[in-house]
């Protein structure tokens, strides 16, 4: 079943005000930072899931799973 997607223009009032002040720097760094989190947090539930991976199992399935949530 395909996922349900939250539309990215959903914004509180008070966020896009708050992003609207920041550079686009500061967005992109903030960006980068959201995404290695997620990677973060994806790479330890696998790794929970699959304690007998190695690493580079891992990295391949949050790397799939990553790319996968953009289509």
């Amino acid at each position: 079943m395909p996922s349900k997607r939250v539309p990215l223009d959903v914004v509180d009032d008070d966020v896009a005000e708050i992003l609207r002040r920041k550079t686009p720097a500061e967005r992109i760094q903030m960006t980068a930072e959201a995404n290695e989190t997620a990677r973060v947090l994806v790479a330890a539930g696998i790794r929970y899931r699959h304690p007998g991976w190695p690493e580079e199992r891992v990295q391949f399935e949050v790397a799939r799973r990553m790319l996968d949530a953009a289509d």
